[in-house]
């Protein structure tokens, strides 16, 4: 499963990708997360502020730090549709 974190490389951003690869391995869903940091990509997923998380290519949140078990919803959400 493809997962971006998007974001400048910030302490919330470097959180969320702490916090998605904990949801990941909670759920037992093999992930691969990739860091954009270029804000020309925030805009190409009206993603305004930082940090943003998308999941197989679907915006799940933007300009909050998300609960763990959040997390684990939405990447069980996109396991199911695969």
């Amino acid at each position: 499963m493809h997962v971006k974190v998007l974001g400048p490389g910030c302490a919330r951003c470097k959180r969320l990708e702490e916090l998605t690869r904990e949801a990941a391995q909670e759920a037992g869903i093999p992930v691969e997360i990739e860091h954009l940091t270029d804000p020309t990509r925030f805009i190409d997923y009206s993603v305004i502020t930082t940090p943003g998380l998308v999941v197989e290519e679907q915006v799940k949140m933007s300009g909050r730090l998300p609960r763990r078990e959040e997390i684990v919803a939405w990447l069980k959400e996109a396991a199911g549709r695969q």
